[in-house]
């Protein structure tokens, strides 16, 4: 199978936050990977959406019949307190495939950039302005509206599955790019994330 580079754009509305995935990426020598023991790394400074997101996604891990352990329920609190070496990080690979893990799947935000709108107008050729003053009222809100221009951060998340399988390297199978704007609501946002992102993983016949 060749590699696979798909550019969508699927949109999932939740308030005035959207999650948009940009594009994904398949190991072409994989055509189709079953995980039956998958740890959910969910690598966030904030405790409380680390959890959240790393509770839902295993759970749907586990709705589809696969087991699932949040990383904050294997890791303690010194492991992510301090940085650790490349020796470091295979022992704890070696580890997981000791504890019969066969997968990671591993999601971090990798930049963020500061985004400006403005509130659209519907114009038609019925309410042209033809006077300076008419136009000038029709739009002096730009003055005075707080929320006539709306400043968001532009969020750009991708979510990695490796394999740590018997005799086998500790390769990518699986990648996606996605871009998040700055939710309004987390826990809606990490739902549409994580049904945006599993509806990918299951279209290239990944783990779903």
């Amino acid at each position: 199978m060749k590699t696979k580079l798909i550019f969508l754009v699927l949109w999932f509305v939740v308030g005035c936050s959207s999650t948009k995935l940009v594009g994904t990426w398949k190991n072409p020598d994989i055509v189709l990977f079953d995980a039956y023991q998958v740890l959910v790394v969910g690598m966030s400074q904030d405790e409380e959406v680390q959890t959240e997101f790393e509770t839902r996604m295993t759970e749907r891990l586990k709705a589809a019949g696969v087991d699932a352990m949040r990383s904050i329920d294997l890791f303690d609190v010194e492991f992510t307190s301090s940085q650790k070496s490349e020796q470091e990080l295979s022992e704890v690979e070696q580890q997981l495939l000791d504890k019969g893990f066969d997968a990671i799947l591993f999601t971090k935000v990798v930049g963020t950039e500061n985004k400006r709108t403005f509130r659209e107008r519907m114009n038609n050729f019925s309410n042209l302005y033809t006077r300076f003053s008419s136009d000038y009222l029709g739009h002096q809100d730009i003055y005075y509206d707080p929320e006539y221009y709306e400043t968001f951060n532009l969020y750009h998340i991708e979510t990695a599955l490796y394999c740590i399988c018997v005799d086998k390297e500790r390769e990518l199978i699986w990648k996606g790019d996605f871009e998040v704007e700055e939710p309004s609501k987390v826990d809606k946002t990490i739902d549409a994330y994580i049904k945006l992102m599993t509806s990918a993983m299951q279209e290239e016949d990944v783990i779903f």
